[in-house]
């Protein structure tokens, strides 16, 4: 299979949820914003500082999902020297909002964005969904407490 992510991320491709969930156990954790201070301080580097003891669990790979186009995407990859975690935008927010955590950071003039969360895929099926407490439109903070890289871990050597 070819890598669904972007090499030349100037050129738009559509990928599927079956592109890179059909046949792999993989983790999605997604972020409300690149570039924002904790994504960008914390979460990301943290999946992507665990990214071999993630794998080491079964996992065939990793991916940062945010309602970013793919340019933004792939310019906050660079300039965080992302090597592992694969950057997969959800310009649309749609499959944000068929997984049910599209909300709203109107408040703060970010328009529809994702709600904090990690989750284990297997081969297409939701195995384990880790989100943030204090779900809703507006909320006063993106919390990360349950969807970190090392909470992740944790689960996946539980389980």
């Amino acid at each position: 299979m070819d890598d669904p992510t972007l090499e030349n991320p100037f050129e738009w491709r559509t990928v599927t949820t079956s592109d890179i969930c059909a046949g792999r156990r993989i983790v999605i954790f997604a972020v409300p914003a690149a570039f924002s201070p904790t994504c960008s301080d914390e979460h990301l580097p943290g999946f992507e500082q665990l990214y071999d003891d993630i794998r080491a669990q079964g996992i065939d790979d990793v991916y940062c999902l945010s309602v970013n186009d793919a340019f933004v995407m792939f310019r906050w990859a660079q300039a965080l020297e992302v090597q592992n975690v694969k950057m997969l935008p959800d310009g649309n927010g749609e499959l944000t909002r068929k997984l049910g955590m599209l909300v709203e950071y109107t408040d703060d003039g970010m328009g529809l964005r994702s709600w904090r969360y990690a989750m284990v895929v297997n081969d297409g099926r939701i195995e384990c969904l880790l989100a943030e407490p204090g779900f809703g439109d507006n909320a006063p903070d993106a919390p990360m407490a349950a969807s970190d890289a090392g909470s992740l871990l944790a689960w996946l050597k539980e389980n």
